[in-house]
């Protein structure tokens, strides 16, 4: 499968973040291999990697949903969407970008007072390592159910595709929000943070440096991509690609003389 770039604000922020994300397996990786040789050859078994590797591991989960939103490679009953015509695909395509969308809407007001107490307290988790994946990734799950939803509206727009005025009215829309959020967010973190903050200074840092790079992200997609009319993303089922695929191929292929087609290859003049 061809990866999809994207395009837009919203395509930038996914994108970029989903290709860092996509180095963290081989970082676990790496810290097992290192727990393996500490317990078996040295006898000296660490105490972080285990919650580092759980820790990690649910950012990736987390992003993957919605890189795989991004690639439009989630799942769909394509027996029925393929029969019906085109308006009906585009009415599936709106309902399922609307239960997408109350879905992540629902999950956000529900858990945001949850997530909000864990993170000013910086709740860790409790073992001898006592990483703060409470504090960091209630929060984080959070954040990428509101991209999860601003995604697939995004898809939406520009898989039928919308007009020129709706993109770049959408695109602006999304632009402002997810500047707004990281303003305030910053602005409450760093100006105003309430009483019983818990929050290290490093990791304020850190959460600086996410926020800024993410507002930095969207005005760059937003100017570079403003007039770039998006290419419609057109899927096929399996079939009709191996289909493409075998007549590529025979397209490529050599002409074979007539004659040796016939069974009588040409005399040699000489």
């Amino acid at each position: 499968m061809k990866e999809h770039q994207g395009s837009g604000p919203l395509d930038m922020v996914t994108h970029t973040f989903s290709r860092i994300m996509m180095w963290a397996p081989f970082f676990i990786v790496l810290i097992i291999l290192y727990e393996v040789v500490m317990r078996y050859f040295f006898a000296a078994a660490t105490l972080w990697v285990n919650e580092m590797s759980l820790w990690i591991a649910g950012g990736i989960y987390l992003s993957a949903g919605l890189y795989a939103m991004l690639q439009r490679s989630h799942i769909r009953i394509f027996i029925i969407y393929d029969m019906v015509p085109l308006w009906l695909r585009r009415v599936f395509d709106l309902l399922s970008t609307l239960c997408v969308g109350i879905f992540a809407f629902a999950t956000i007001w529900g858990g945001f007072g949850e997530a909000k107490a864990k993170f000013w307290r910086w709740e860790t988790f409790g073992t001898a390592f006592d990483p703060p994946i409470p504090a960091t990734n209630k929060p984080l799950i959070l954040t990428m159910l509101l991209f999860l939803g601003l995604q697939a509206v995004s898809n939406l727009v520009r898989d039928w595709p919308a007009a020129a005025w709706v993109r770049k009215l959408f695109d602006v829309v999304v632009s402002v929000v997810i500047v707004g959020l990281a303003s305030t967010a910053a602005y409450r973190l760093f100006i105003v943070p309430p009483e019983g903050n818990a929050v290290p200074l490093r990791w304020q840092i850190g959460i600086g440096i996410f926020l800024g790079g993410a507002v930095v992200l969207v005005i760059y997609g937003l100017i570079r991509d403003f007039n770039k009319t998006p290419t419609p993303i057109s899927e096929m089922d399996e079939i009709e690609e191996e289909v493409q695929i075998i007549k590529g191929q025979v397209d490529r292929q050599p002409e074979i003389p007539d004659e040796i087609l016939t069974g009588t290859p040409p005399k040699d003049n000489d």
